[in-house]
C-alpha cells in the first residue's frame, strides 16, 4: 500500500471500528480495564424486576467475579454488586454482605468526558468508559482479609474493547 493511502485508509478504519463500539448495546459490552488484563463484560438476561444489567469480571488466572446492577429508588442510580462467592438461593443481608466486595454506583465516561449513569439492557449504547468508584481499593482490601482467595484490584476505569455478538 502507498504511503498516502496508508494515510488515508489509517483513520477511516479507526473511525469505523470505533463506531461498530458506538452502537454496541450495553449488554453486550466488553471492557478492559485501563491498568491490568481484567476484562468486565456484560452478559444479556432476562430483565427481573430489581436487576437491570449482568456483569462479569474475567481475570487472566480464569477468576471470575459475578456482578449485577440494581437501580435505586427514590433517586434512580445504577448501584452494582460484585459478588464472590455467594451461596445459592435465599441468602440474608449479613450472607450477601460477606460474599460482596465491592458495591457502587456504575459511571458511563464519553470520548469527550462526559459522565453518565450506565443505561440499563435495552435502553443505550455502551458508553466508552466505566467508572467504578472505589473498586480497586474495596478489592485490595478484600484481598488484605480474605488471603489468597480475594480477588486482586483491577483499577476503577474500564475502556470499551469489544461487542459480543
Amino acid at each position: 500500500m502507498h504511503w498516502r493511502t496508508a494515510l488515508l485508509v489509517g483513520p477511516v478504519l479507526a473511525m469505523v471500528a470505533q463506531s461498530a463500539f458506538a452502537a454496541c448495546p450495553v449488554e453486550l459490552a466488553v471492557y478492559k480495564a485501563e491498568r491490568g488484563e481484567v476484562s468486565l463484560e456484560f452478559t444479556p438476561g432476562e430483565r427481573e424486576a430489581a436487576v437491570s444489567n449482568r456483569f462479569r469480571l474475567l481475570y487472566p488466572d480464569n477468576a471470575i467475579l459475578e456482578g449485577l446492577v440494581l437501580w435505586t429508588e427514590p433517586v434512580p442510580r445504577p448501584v452494582g454488586l460484585l459478588m464472590k462467592n455467594c451461596p445459592e438461593g435465599d441468602t440474608t443481608g449479613d450472607e450477601l454482605a460477606a460474599c460482596t466486595p465491592w458495591r457502587g454506583t456504575i459511571y458511563g465516561v464519553s470520548k469527550t468526558g462526559n459522565i453518565s449513569l450506565l443505561p440499563r439492557q435495552g435502553e443505550g449504547a455502551a458508553p466508552e468508559k466505566l467508572l467504578l468508584p472505589d473498586l480497586e481499593m474495596a478489592l485490595h482490601q478484600a484481598e488484605r482479609l480474605g488471603g489468597a482467595e480475594a480477588p486482586k484490584a483491577p483499577g476503577d476505569v474500564f475502556v470499551l474493547t469489544g461487542c459480543q455478538e
